[in-house]
């Protein structure tokens, strides 16, 4: 019988230029440098040594060790023996040990994240944390056994056909080494144990097909019923080997105009995507942290969680399975193509499809993010991504394929019209642009295209402790992010052809490269916090919207002092009035349609706001003081100069002031033009000039912001070059 050993404990840990020391698995050596900033966190060959007896392992005749994730490349040594390289940081890798176990045994893993040209992610808006940060486990089996060395797979495929209410359930077992008087009993069980089916069949080609009539489908969140099959390997009455797995049975389909439907029934997939790591454990997860976000995306009132931009933990895929949330799954092929990692495109594409067939969730196959950032016409990209979506169909013909392409790649480009359905990662009202841009934008897509299902596969901006009675564009308060956002879902929500849309990013994650809103190294678009503590205004707006839980939610709880002597109070509900009380006093009842609910109160002294809606309620407080406080500005650390250290004399424009109001002043518009080739120049190439839809999206920008931003592609103002422009800029009058 198969026996499953953890292998967690007991490693010896070297390298990263630290003392060796005893570590528990899950760990990275990137917990904390990862997500402080600077883009310095330690890339290296590090190595994990774990010593045992072969006495202590459990019986068996063949041996082989599950690693379930070592980011990004891994060595294998028993004894001094190599015995396999995996490369690919987030998937499960298996290698067989029996050949080189002793009676002493000295295991090495030697995990690498340092930067190559052959293996993905290698250029991403993420922290890379190296380490053996999921779970190892020693699987001990006999000769013959479910198959161990099928790209990680389970040894067991399950695939379910819907026709109404009859389910048609094929089932294959892979076995290593059959023989002829071996048999494979296959079961079927419902939720509670009930048998629904069972059969034999020979070892050497065990397939199954059984009916489920009635069958009870997996519907989302609305009903995510699962079965389970049971493979056991049969020999002379004994039981050699046993796999299970659990299964949905549903169909669905992604329609041009109506989106998803599941089960023939209209389900709008409007989600999140997420990272998964945290703050102070990188990561590093345990189970009760897979738990807690699984139970925040479902607070939101998601239906979808786009899994960006790797292979998730199974413990997660389990956890979609069983929440319901319809998923997209997806490589980590991004940003940049590797002509060398044409091959691990396709080794991690197979993991990442085999080892995760059985999951009910799982819609789409993503095939790859934001690839065409150096541009779309490379060839050898163009037959990559065919390649990989030829690939998917032959090992999944059930599922279909998608991508998550960059904002300013052109609509016409044939990489575009590859997998079966597309989204775009805009940022219009963020990175450039106005909020209202983005259904417009959708809209043309749909027109042009109107047999190519299309969805918005990112978009957010970054809100932190900053906050202000006057939110702009490039601020980074939690008042701007749930401006953005409230915009943002007034123009999705109302779209019914868009197949999904997901929210970059439900949390705030570690980017070690950054340094923006003030707290380097970390991506702040998150609707919670790097820590998972906090659920910023944002979070709530979307509750409001997907959430049937009843609730009331009062904005600005971290924006207490303030200096108007009027207050916009802002709340938060899905119940169809809310009332709003001051110091006990009752200031009205609103209703609102959109679910965002405004009202405005006097601020005098300190004040206790209560928001009641049905029999939920929420409170804050208000406070009216003299000057702004300083605690809720953005100072930049490390800027070269802050929006308040500029001087802008009134009537005349300055470093604050957007490119699009500048470059309506001929002045102005020959200065920006200027501007804009000189940085071309430095850039040495004019790509990011060309297109009417770029140059609006730029024309929202600050002259300040744009230039801190260009620093991301190599464009840097010193003071002096600021001071000098914004000095240009002071000369020209405002109309």
């Amino acid at each position: 019988m198969r026996t499953v050993l953890d292998f967690c404990d007991n490693w010896l840990f070297s390298g990263a230029g630290k003392t060796a020391r005893a570590v528990t698995l899950p760990h990275t050596w990137n917990a904390d440098d990862g997500q402080d900033g600077g883009n310095d966190y330690v890339r290296a060959v590090c190595s994990y040594i774990r010593t045992f007896d072969f006495a202590q392992l459990p019986k068996g005749e063949r041996y082989y060790l599950e690693i379930n994730g070592a980011n990004s490349s891994a060595d294998v040594t028993l004894n001094d023996v190599h015995l396999a390289h995996h490369d690919g940081g987030y998937s499960t890798f298996r290698v067989e040990l029996t050949s080189a176990l002793r009676a002493e045994n000295t295991l090495k893993i030697d995990v690498d994240n340092r930067p190559n040209d052959f293996v993905y992610p290698e250029m991403a808006d993420f922290t890379f944390y190296g380490g053996l940060y999921r779970p190892v486990s020693l699987i001990a089996v006999g000769r013959t056994h479910f198959t161990l060395d099928d790209f990680g797979a389970p040894g067991l495929f399950v695939t379910p056909t819907v026709e109404g209410q009859r389910a048609t359930v094929f089932v294959e077992g892979r076995i290593t080494d059959a023989a002829a008087n071996q048999t494979v009993v296959c079961t079927l069980t419902d939720r509670d144990g009930k048998v629904m089916f069972t059969d034999s069949a020979p070892a050497k080609a065990p397939q199954f097909q059984a009916v489920l009539d009635p069958v009870r489908l997996w519907h989302g969140r609305k009903d995510p019923y699962l079965y389970t099959a049971k493979l056991e390997l049969i020999e002379n009455g004994a039981v050699l080997d046993t796999v299970q797995t659990r299964f949905g049975c549903r169909s669905f389909s992604i329609d041009p105009d109506r989106g998803f439907l599941l089960n023939g029934e209209e389900y709008p997939l409007r989600g999140v995507s997420r990272h998964q790591d945290r703050k102070g454990v990188g990561n590093a997860l345990l189970y009760e942290h897979h738990v807690e976000d699984m139970d925040l995306i479902e607070e939101v009132g998601a239906t979808t969680i786009r899994l960006a931009h790797y292979q998730h933990a199974q413990p997660f895929y389990d956890l979609c399975d069983e929440r319901g949330m319809v998923v997209w799954a997806e490589i980590p092929y991004i940003s940049r193509h590797m002509p060398k990692g044409r091959e691990n495109t396709i080794s991690q594409m197979k993991e990442l499809v085999l080892q995760n067939y059985n999951h009910p969730s799982i819609v789409v196959w993503g095939l790859s993010n934001e690839i065409t950032m150096g541009g779309a016409d490379d060839p050898d990209l163009l037959e990559n991504h065919r390649e990989l979506n030829e690939l998917v169909h032959t090992l999944d013909p059930t599922r279909q394929t998608t991508m998550a392409v960059v904002s300013m790649c052109d609509i016409y480009a044939p990489y575009v019209q590859i997998p079966d359905v597309v989204s775009y990662n805009h940022y219009f009202g963020w990175y450039g642009g106005e909020p209202d841009m983005n259904g417009p934008w959708l809209d043309r897509f749909h027109k042009t295209f109107p047999d190519l299902p299309i969805g918005l596969s990112e978009y957010g901006c970054e809100g932190l402790d900053w906050h202000t009675s006057s939110p702009v564009q490039g601020d980074y308060t939690e008042e701007y992010q749930a401006y953005y956002h409230e915009e943002l879902i007034r123009q999705l929500f109302s779209r019914k052809y868009l197949w999904a849309t997901h929210v970059w990013n439900m949390f705030d994650f570690g980017a070690d490269a950054r340094s923006e809103g003030g707290e380097p190294g970390q991506n702040h678009k998150g609707l919670v916090t790097f820590d998972r503590k906090y659920k910023k205004d944002a979070f709530y707006a979307y509750k409001a919207w997907l959430s049937d839980e009843p609730f009331v939610h009062l904005c600005g709880k971290r924006y207490t002092d303030r200096v108007e002597d009027e207050a916009q109070i802002t709340v938060y509900s899905n119940q169809p009035e809310v009332e709003l009380f001051v110091n006990g006093v009752s200031v009205g009842k609103k209703a609102a349609a959109d679910h965002f609910f405004r009202f405005t109160v006097p601020n005098r002294g300190e004040s206790s706001i209560v928001a009641v809606a049905g029999v939920c309620r929420d409170e804050s407080t208000l406070r009216k003081v003299d000057v702004f406080p300083e605690r809720y500005r953005l100072r930049e650390k490390g800027a070269v100069l802050n929006w308040f250290d500029i001087d802008a004399p009134e009537g005349y424009f300055s470093l604050n002031d957007k490119l699009g109001d500048i470059m309506r002043v001929p002045e102005g518009g020959a200065l920006v033009g200027a501007l804009l080739r000189g940085m071309a120049q430095n850039r040495e190439e004019q790509q990011f000039l060309n297109g009417e839809e770029l140059m609006k999206m730029l024309s929202s920008f600050t002259v300040l912001r744009l230039t801190s931003l260009m620093t991301t592609i190599d464009v840097k103002f010193d003071k002096e070059q600021l001071l000098e422009l914004n000095a240009a800029l002071n000369r020209i009058k405002k109309p």
